[in-house]
């Protein structure tokens, strides 16, 4: 496989077409190697526009939803970005190279040793990871300018909410079944909120997401 011309058919086939324009978002897609991320047994699939598993039921985002989200979030080199779900390290990746600090949280142990040894390999030291359940808020880290949950929610916590600084912004996959809305919630100010809905797809859940209240007969 050519890899640079599968990696460019990527950008200009699946990317550009989704409304992605943002120059810098683009250069990113050509510098962060995403097949150095992908699973070994699914490194030909590394460009294709599908899911990619990773085990424990996860898997990585599709191309152009990794770049809807960082062409929405718009992170800035001195900001403190809250990842919750490392999975493959690739998109983790991509907010450490536009941001100041990213603490990544995993919940599962072999996930989080295989992304740390990716970002040692690529010499990404502002990059903090941590083991633990986040997908209805993390509590140890204080608050954050930029907030990603990498898995949907069919509810999206308040609580993360409380974490944003003013000015901050969240990228959530909001909702359950077949179409969900990707969400960019701004912190406007100290305690107001713009939610914006910017596209339809679909994504695997977070484990342990917050879920609606289930009536039973």
């Amino acid at each position: 496989m050519d890899i640079e011309q599968a990696r460019f058919n990527m950008v200009e086939q699946q990317v550009r077409p989704w409304e992605v324009l943002d120059a810098k978002v683009l250069d990113l897609l050509f510098k962060v190697r995403r097949e150095d991320y992908v699973p070994p047994v699914y490194r030909s699939l590394a460009f294709v526009d599908m899911e990619i598993p990773l085990g424990h039921d996860e898997a990585m985002w599709e191309p152009k939803i990794e770049a809807r989200a960082l062409q929405a979030l718009q992170v800035k080199p001195h900001e403190r970005v809250l990842e919750v779900g490392t999975g493959s390290g690739y998109f983790t990746a991509l907010l450490a190279s536009q941001a100041g600090v990213v603490v990544s949280v995993e919940l599962h142990a072999d996930l989080k040793d295989q992304a740390e040894q990716k970002f040692r390999a690529h010499g990404l030291t502002n990059i903090q990871t941590r083991l633990g359940d986040a997908a209805r808020d993390w509590t140890e880290d204080g608050a954050f300018d930029v907030i990603v949950l990498t898995g949907s929610t069919p509810l999206l916590p308040e609580a993360f909410l409380k974490r944003l600084n003013p000015g901050g912004r969240l990228f959530a996959l909001v909702g359950e079944g077949v179409i969900m809305s990707a969400r960019l919630v701004t912190a406007t100010t100290a305690g107001v909120f713009r939610a914006d809905n910017l596209f339809e797809t679909r994504a695997k859940a977070l484990q342990n997401a917050l879920q609606p209240a289930r009536f039973t007969f």
